[in-house]
């Protein structure tokens, strides 16, 4: 058994900005080497998910309408800037694994891999890849 670490950054354009990270995370796998095993893919941030979905502008459109829907932006919250942001995060995950198969990201033919930030700026992110298998 193996395990390969890598991470990479990218910069996001501000609240419930969708960013499609599955060619990031398919060349952390292919730089691996590994053929079969598991891809771990995690965002060290309070306002930050990691989701399996269609990239698709439409549903990217509903995501965000969904997310002000179930915790809007303008609320009464005891915390100062961007309580939203921290509870539409605690909605979802910072984290997601998938199966490695033959050296590929085994994904459904719909399912892209993204980060959805929730935080009220742009911001600089990481997201860290663990790819353990033989």
């Amino acid at each position: 058994m193996r395990l390969y670490v890598d991470s990479f950054t990218f910069k996001t354009r501000g609240p419930i900005d969708v960013v499609d990270i599955t060619g990031r995370v398919e060349g952390i796998v292919r730089k691996s080497k590994i053929k079969n095993g598991i891809a771990h893919i995690f965002a060290p941030h309070a306002t930050g998910i990691i989701c399996f979905t269609e990239y698709e502008e439409g549903l990217i459109e509903d995501i965000r309408n969904t997310l002000e829907r179930l915790i809007p932006s303008e609320g009464s919250y005891a915390h100062p800037s961007n309580a939203h942001a921290h509870l539409r995060s605690l909605l979802f995950s910072p984290e997601k694994t998938v199966p490695i198969i033959d050296g590929r990201l085994g994904l459904g033919t719909w399912q892209s891999i993204v980060f959805i930030e929730t935080d009220i700026y742009p911001r600089t992110r990481t997201v860290i890849v663990n790819v353990i298998g033989e």
